[in-house]
């Protein structure tokens, strides 16, 4: 979900506006009701998370992503987002790296995929996330190229944004959690790139079809760094198992699903490929069994991950019950933060759907 406007965002860029849908309308009731099972987070410190937030509204301004929008941008909380999902460290200054990521990410979907207003341009897509990938890095161009390749990422603020933020990334992380990262960053590319394949053709995708998408276009980038935010290193060929590939994968599924969840419907917008929207097409039911169908698979992964844990935790190195407790961790603190972020939670002269103030 976008932090300035319509559905978009990191893994949200799954909520689009379109015509002739029917919008997944919720009761107040609804979202509490589901009971999405996760555990509670495990650190709350709103004034850790202020702190990181104004640390983050300035790098921001630097930058100049977001410009004219920045109080919204504060209001979005990502440093709050990697207060609730890292409890591995205290470190203002490690734990602002991943919230730098997290809102380059979703600068660049708004930037480039969503939002006209800041200069999304449907057909300009694909060359655009090209020269997104380029800007990860294993670039080698001929010397008198270079500085034309630079001045073009100063002159795009998502590009910018995306290299300052990786920039900081490298400086904390060794070679192989870097390349981990820009891996499943790469990846995410591509789910975006297969979205807008989908709006300039029309495709409707079915269920198994968005599920796909979303394990690219997932929360996974944001777990490749638990391990160097808490001071270890996961082994690169534990990290690459494929019984742990399948862990974190499932994990990071179920924490998009409920991004869906809570994102389907705000400001009454339909929701192109947005799951719900993806089983109301296929199944012919109603949003709100939509919406509980949706609960279920997300119920059903979370299952899935603790009996992977509970595994992996026994058969593993020593290193991978940590990391699983933080993929855990990571789970808990994004739930968190989209029960009680206020684009979720309000939609314009309607009340809050949760009540009181969640943590």
């Amino acid at each position: 979900m976008s932090p300035l406007g319509g559905p978009t965002g990191v893994g949200t860029s799954a909520a689009r506006r379109f015509a002739g849908r029917q919008a997944l309308l919720r009761t107040d009731a609804d979202l509490p009701a589901l009971g999405l099972e996760c555990p509670p987070p495990r650190r709350v410190d709103p004034l850790l998370a202020a702190r990181l937030d104004a640390r983050l509204l300035k790098w921001a301004e630097r930058i100049g992503l977001y410009h004219g929008r920045l109080e919204q941008v504060r209001a979005a909380g990502f440093g709050r987002l990697a207060a609730l999902c890292y409890p591995g460290t205290d470190n203002e200054d490690l734990l602002l790296v991943p919230a730098r990521c997290a809102l380059a990410i979703w600068a660049m979907d708004d930037h480039y995929c969503d939002n006209p207003d800041l200069g999304a341009v449907p057909s300009l897509l694909g060359s655009r996330l090209a020269r997104a990938s380029a800007v990860l890095g294993r670039v080698s161009l001929p010397a008198r190229f270079e500085a034309p390749f630079a001045a073009a990422i100063r002159d795009d603020p998502a590009l910018e944004g995306l290299r300052s933020a990786v920039g900081h990334l490298q400086r904390i992380t060794t070679p192989a959690q870097l390349d981990r990262t820009l891996h499943t960053l790469r990846s995410l590319f591509t789910g975006l790139a297969q979205e807008g394949t989908w709006r300039a053709t029309g495709h409707r995708p079915l269920v198994w079809e968005y599920l796909l998408n979303r394990q690219a276009n997932s929360f996974t980038p944001c777990m490749t760094v638990i391990d160097a935010l808490g001071g270890y290193q996961l082994p690169a060929n534990v990290w690459a198992h494929p019984r742990v590939q399948d862990a974190v994968g499932t994990a990071a599924l179920a924490a998009s699903i409920a991004n869906d969840i809570h994102s389907a419907d705000v400001e009454d917008e339909g929701g192109d490929f947005n799951l719900q929207q993806a089983i109301v097409t296929e199944q012919d039911c109603t949003p709100a069994e939509a919406l509980h169908l949706s609960a279920g698979l997300h119920n059903e992964l979370m299952h899935r991950f603790h009996r992977q844990r509970a595994h992996l935790t026994v058969s593993g190195p020593r290193e991978l019950p940590r990391f699983l407790d933080g993929v855990l961790d990571w789970c808990a603190g994004s739930l968190a933060w989209h029960q009680s972020a206020p684009r979720y939670r309000q939609r314009p002269g309607r009340p809050s759907p949760y009540g009181k103030e969640q943590p």
